[in-house]
């Protein structure tokens, strides 16, 4: 019957294998302690964590993996770094401590469902981190952005200056015309003014000829009148002369008669 501890034991190695980005295999026999835990520091501060376990209970813990080649690795005393954020990262601090340790080797390393060699470890750490890679895409980014913002920011200024211009070729346009033009504008009031004058006078000569129309229709037509009546007293004289003078002979007849 297994033992509690061993149970618990290959339950937290599955456990670590299955929730790891990448588990690093490495070969540190001959290692001291103080190069130790110098790994352990280098590693947790990439976000990875090393780890020594017993490879019988390793083996038990990554048999439901089905991967190849993986229990050929999983012998002697082996160390398991597990890449918990950035598997480019642990690398590089495996690569690095491995080339300055002779005791430390890395034997591969299980990314995914997938075994790697050596060579591809190494491989993998000359890949950027995390990190690098988001402050280039950061960079990236950054660059368009503030190339926007510049032309933002300019376009303001030039939009004023297109203005200002504006406006300069304008004044210019204004001046020159007023210059030719100037003169013309009291000559032109003027001739309005001469104008009114005009309409004024020929109003009055209108008003004038109006009148003395008026009134001579008025004297021809007290003419006509005066006319009339003399020829009306006239007619009222001669009638008289012709009654006086019937009377006259009409008489004259009578004492002759008698």
């Amino acid at each position: 019957m297994p033992r509690p501890d061993k149970v618990k034991a290959v339950a937290e190695l599955q456990e670590r294998f299955e929730g790891a980005q990448a588990v690093f295999l490495a070969e540190y026999a001959g290692l001291s302690v103080k190069s130790q835990q110098e790994l352990r520091r280098g590693l947790r501060q990439s976000g990875a964590e090393f780890k020594v376990a017993k490879m019988t209970l390793t083996r038990l813990a990554t048999a439901g993996l089905d991967i190849d080649g993986l229990e050929d690795l999983l012998v002697g005393p082996t160390g398991l770094a597990f890449a918990d954020a950035d598997p480019a990262a642990a690398a590089k601090v495996l690569a690095t401590f491995a080339a300055e340790h002779d005791a430390f080797m890395i034997k591969g390393a299980v990314l995914g469902a997938e075994l790697l060699t050596p060579e591809r470890v190494d491989d993998l750490a000359k890949l950027p981190s995390r990190d690098e890679l988001l402050a280039k895409l950061l960079g990236t980014m950054r660059a368009p952005m503030s190339n926007m913002a510049g032309l933002l920011a300019a376009l303001p200024r030039n939009v004023a200056l297109m203005m200002h211009q504006l406006i300069e070729k304008k004044e210019a346009a204004d001046g020159t015309t007023g210059a030719v033009d100037e003169p013309a504008g009291p000559v032109a009031a003027n001739d309005s003014s001469s104008d009114e004058a005009a309409d004024d006078s020929t109003s009055s000569e209108l008003s004038v000829d109006d009148t003395v129309a008026d009134e001579t229709a008025a004297d021809e037509a007290a003419g006509n009148d005066t006319a009339d009546d003399d020829a009306v007293a006239d007619k009222t004289a001669d009638v008289s002369s012709e009654d006086v003078s019937q009377e006259q002979e009409e008489s004259a007849d009578k004492a002759e008669e008698e």
